[in-house]
């Protein structure tokens, strides 16, 4: 039987309390990005010779902060720390499929969900703390206060919508690759595994140029008022 989301294999179980493949894997991939950034820190230098891991950390912050920048038109160091972690979890999280064993907890609703209701609570929060919350919120009920409804389904619809989209492009990477490994279990699988480490790195491209636009558009918002 192929299990398709990691939510379904248990690793351990006491007394009502079960850990799941995605609750072992998340935990073990939040140990790594933690290690690895204090790893990356410890000793960093303004001037003189650098390490490679402070070379290798600059780069790749650089290259985060001109593509925020670049989606939102404005200063991105208020934001880089929650888009960036959030393309850097993803990242991660997608690029270890190719470590036997493992299962990415991206290929669990329950994870994707979270994601996406932490890009939701983030529009607003972004929002109120560049504006304050009057001038926020009075954009639900412009041009008049009947489009309230569909201001609040249009933001509870997209945020469906960004759950589903991650969660559906890696599990159906893992479906495939299960069946190819049941039908040709020595060259197809190579393939996929390199196709599932582009798609898995666009996957969190997008997701994180998503969360992005949703909150360059709430402050936005705010800053026409």
């Amino acid at each position: 039987m192929i299990k398709i989301s990691p939510d379904l294999m248990s690793i351990w179980k006491y007394k009502g309390f079960t850990l799941n493949a995605t609750i072992l894997f998340t935990w073990i991939l939040m140990a790594f990005m933690i290690f690895f950034s204090w790893l990356a820190t410890r000793n960093l230098k303004v001037e003189g010779r650098v390490s490679r891991w402070q070379i290798f950390l600059e780069g790749l912050v650089s290259y985060m902060r001109l593509q925020i920048e670049g989606i939102m038109g404005q200063k991105t160091d208020y934001y880089l720390p929650f888009i960036g972690t959030l393309f850097l979890f993803i990242s991660l999280s997608n690029f270890l499929l190719i470590v036997p064993g493992y299962h990415a907890p991206t290929g669990s609703l329950s994870t994707t969900a979270a994601l996406a209701l932490c890009v939701f609570l983030a529009v607003p929060i972004f929002g109120i703390l560049q504006r304050g919350w009057k001038n926020y919120f009075r954009h639900y009920i412009r041009p008049t206060i009947f489009m309230l409804p569909f201001h609040v389904m249009g933001e509870i619809t997209r945020t469906f919508a960004l759950a589903i989209r991650l969660f559906g492009n890696i599990m159906s990477e893992a479906l495939l690759g299960s069946i190819l490994l049941i039908v040709a279990p020595l060259f197809f699988p190579i393939l996929l595994d390199i196709l599932g480490l582009i798609i898995g790195q666009v996957q969190a491209y997008i997701f994180s140029a998503l969360a992005a636009i949703y909150i360059a558009s709430g402050v936005s918002v705010t800053l026409k008022e």
